[in-house]
């Protein structure tokens, strides 16, 4: 299957991003509420069990990247996240405006959740 060469490094880009966050905000997520002076939740199960999340999506994006055109459903997974993402926060942000922390995971999750949804065009052919 002829897969476009960008798609693969894409997913690995992903599961890095999403993998880094998920650690630092799973093992130590006291450190970037102090380090961007943004009050933390009562309870920091509120921010590792989503951190836990990234972690299996990171994951998830190891295998697209291992093979995109045989793991092509899995993108759907990934737009999901990312809209996910982008959609709560955005409303937030206007609504609340949001601590600075939060505002570049919504432009880089935008244009992350793009490529997928390009990635998962551009392998269609393939995969049919």
């Amino acid at each position: 299957m002829n897969v476009p060469k960008w798609i693969s490094p894409l997913f690995w880009l992903a599961a890095v991003y999403d993998g880094v966050l998920g650690v630092l905000f799973l093992a130590a997520p006291w450190w970037a509420f102090e380090r961007f002076k943004v009050p933390p939740p009562n309870h920091m199960g509120y921010v590792q069990f989503p951190a836990a999340l990234l972690i299996i999506f990171a994951l998830m994006f190891i295998a697209v990247a291992r093979a995109p055109a045989a793991n092509r459903l899995l993108m759907v997974y990934g737009v999901l996240l990312k809209l996910s993402y982008c959609s709560i926060a955005t409303y937030y942000w206007l609504s609340m405006n949001i601590p600075i922390i939060w505002k570049p995971f919504v432009w880089i999750d935008l244009g992350m959740g793009l490529l997928f949804v390009a990635a998962y065009v551009n392998t269609r052919k393939n995969s049919e």
